[in-house]
């Protein structure tokens, strides 16, 4: 079972793992977006960790939806929206059970990705953060290396696709040998699932 101390875990854990890779996850967003992706999830992340450790919520699906709710207020971009609808959608999925299944997890997760579907207008390959996270939900009943694994393939996969969503689709085929870097930094938040966990 899964408690609000193993989703605390799970923020805390992605927050490390961004903050280590920001300047990765910059460098990639630079030739086909902004160049703020990764000091934009760094901030975010922190300013998660930092509410949690303030309000200590005590379910799973009220950490994620604090997490979400300070992912949109402080992340600029089109990143806060999307990170933070995916927690928010997850968290308010998962209800207001002190534990949950891997299985309610996981379901609770892909309500959170069809969310960011949605808000977002993507599909899978179209080079963006859900060509990280369909893959990752679908390996998820497995075990979280599975969709650590998943994850992670997906986000390499975007590199020979041209975006055709978000701010790297006006380059047309010059987004086309680029890793698309909101799949990189999913693929970071999914990662730190088997990092939170004792797998």
């Amino acid at each position: 079972m899964l408690d609000a101390d193993f989703f605390r875990r799970w923020m805390t854990a992605t927050a490390a793992s961004v903050d280590h890779e920001a300047e990765r996850l910059t460098a990639l967003d630079s030739p086909i977006g902004d160049a703020d992706h990764g000091s934009n999830l760094q901030r975010g992340f922190t300013a998660v960790v930092a509410t949690l450790e303030k309000e200590a919520p005590d379910t799973p699906g009220a950490v994620l939806t604090l997490a979400g709710r300070q992912l949109i207020s402080t992340v600029g971009g089109a990143s806060g929206p999307l990170y933070g609808t995916l927690l928010r959608r997850t968290g308010k999925a998962l209800g207001d059970a002190a534990e949950v299944t891997e299985e309610q997890f996981t379901d609770a997760l892909r309500a959170g990705v069809d969310a960011v579907m949605a808000l977002g207008g993507a599909a899978p390959g179209d080079k963006t953060m859900i060509d990280a996270l369909v893959p990752a939900v679908d390996a998820l009943p497995e075990s979280f290396a599975a969709a650590k694994t998943a994850a992670e393939e997906g986000a390499v996969a975007t590199t020979p696709l041209q975006a055709r969503k978000g701010r790297a689709s006006y380059l047309g085929e010059r987004s086309i040998g680029h890793q698309d870097p909101g799949a990189t930094s999913s693929s970071l938040l999914i990662s730190a699932l088997l990092e939170a966990s004792d797998e």
